[in-house]
C-alpha cells in the first residue's frame, strides 16, 4: 500500500524483453535502501524489485501491465516518479494508493499560473471510472485532488515543490499518465453497478 507522495525519482537505464514481459533497470538515490522482493510505486505501478546492483535495481513487468499502463512507452533515460511502500507505522500524507493502475489518460493541458501548473487530463469513461470535485486521483502515482471534474474530464493544480520534485515538469500535451482512481469511489461504483455478468 502507498499514499501517493512520490519519495524520489528514478531513471531508466536498461531495458531487456523477457518473453512477452519486459526488464526494467533503474537507477535512483533509494536503491541503496531495497531488497529483493520489495514492492515499489513507479508512476503509480506496483513492481517487485528482481534484482539490486550498485545503484541500479530491475523490475519486471507482465504483459498485462504493460497494456493497461504508460510502461509500454518508457525509454532509456526516462524519469519515473518512485515510492517504497508505506511503513505501518507511517502517517498517511496523501490517501490510499494501492499501485494497481485503472488506466491510462492523456495530457489535455497544461497552464502556468503564477508560479503553479493547472494540468487537464482526459480519460476513456468506458471502463466506469469516474473522479469527484474535490476528491482524490492518483496521476503517474502522485496524490492529488481533482478540480473541474467532468465526465472523462478532469484538473489538477500542482505546486512547485511537487512540479520540480516529480516527473510533473516532463509531462507534455498528448502525453499518456498512469490513473489510479479513489478505492472507496471504485467500491461505490461497484455498489451501484453490480456485476456485468
Amino acid at each position: 500500500m502507498f499514499t501517493g507522495i512520490i519519495e524520489t525519482l528514478g531513471t531508466v537505464t536498461g531495458l531487456t524483453k523477457e518473453g512477452t514481459n519486459v526488464r526494467f533497470d533503474i537507477s535512483s538515490p533509494i536503491t541503496a535502501q531495497l531488497k529483493v522482493d520489495q514492492s515499489v510505486s513507479h508512476n503509480g505501478v506496483c513492481l517487485t524489485v528482481v534484482a539490486v546492483e550498485g545503484n541500479t535495481y530491475s523490475v519486471t513487468a507482465i504483459d498485462e501491465t504493460l497494456k493497461k499502463t504508460n510502461l509500454k512507452s518508457w525509454a532509456i533515460g526516462k524519469k519515473i516518479n518512485l515510492e517504497r511502500c508505506m511503513p505501518a507505522n507511517g502517517r498517511f500524507d496523501g490517501h490510499i494508493v494501492q499501485g494497481h493502475v485503472d488506466q491510462v489518460g492523456k495530457v489535455d493541458g497544461i497552464a502556468e499560473q503564477d508560479g503553479s501548473w493547472v494540468f487537464d487530463f482526459s480519460f476513456d469513461t468506458h471502463t466506469g471510472n469516474v473522479t469527484v470535485e474535490k476528491g482524490s486521483i492518483t496521476v503517474n502515482g502522485t496524490s492529488l485532488t481533482c478540480f473541474n471534474s467532468k465526465n472523462g474530464k478532469f484538473s489538477v493544480a500542482i505546486i512547485p515543490y511537487t512540479y520540480e520534485h516529480t516527473n510533473f515538469h516532463e509531462l507534455k500535451v498528448g502525453d499518456e499518465v498512469n490513473l489510479e482512481f479513489d478505492i472507496i469511489g471504485k467500491y461505490i461504483q461497484r455498489i451501484i453497478r453490480g456485476y456485468a455478468d
